[in-house]
């Protein structure tokens, strides 16, 4: 069975609707027996950009994946990440936490901005074309 962490990105697409070919791909997956998990930290990001009449369709969306929480050993991962990438390749403390979620759990990462977790230990998901 995949498990599969899904970065704030890819949320945005699919909770605007906004790439049929992504949605497909997205539809695809939900109908599998994947696990699809996002951090709070993805609630955050969301939260913070939704419009108004947003707010149902992201509360419906959340509801239907697993919420992986942030505990101490995310934290210190995420910090070593910090230290190790902000400065030479400008990683925030947001794709830090997400990226370590990820690593932790054994969780395949979708992203479209791979650029924002150069992590050796992170592992991404593909779907092929």
């Amino acid at each position: 069975m995949k498990a599969i962490l899904i970065d704030s990105d890819i949320l945005i697409d699919v909770a605007r609707g906004r790439d049929a070919r992504l949605l497909e791909r997205w539809t695809d997956l939900s109908g599998s027996d994947a696990v699809i998990a996002y951090s709070p930290v993805t609630v955050a990001e969301l939260w913070h950009g939704a419009r108004p009449h947003e707010y149902n369709t992201l509360k419906a969306l959340f509801r239907a994946l697993t919420c992986v929480p942030i505990g101490p050993e995310i934290g210190r991962r995420a910090g070593d990440y910090l230290r190790q990438f902000a400065k030479r390749h400008a990683v925030e403390l947001g794709d830090a936490l997400i990226a370590a979620t990820a690593s932790i759990h054994n969780l395949a990462l979708w992203t479209h901005n791979r650029k924002h977790y150069p992590m050796k230990d992170c592992l991404f998901f593909f779907i092929a074309d």
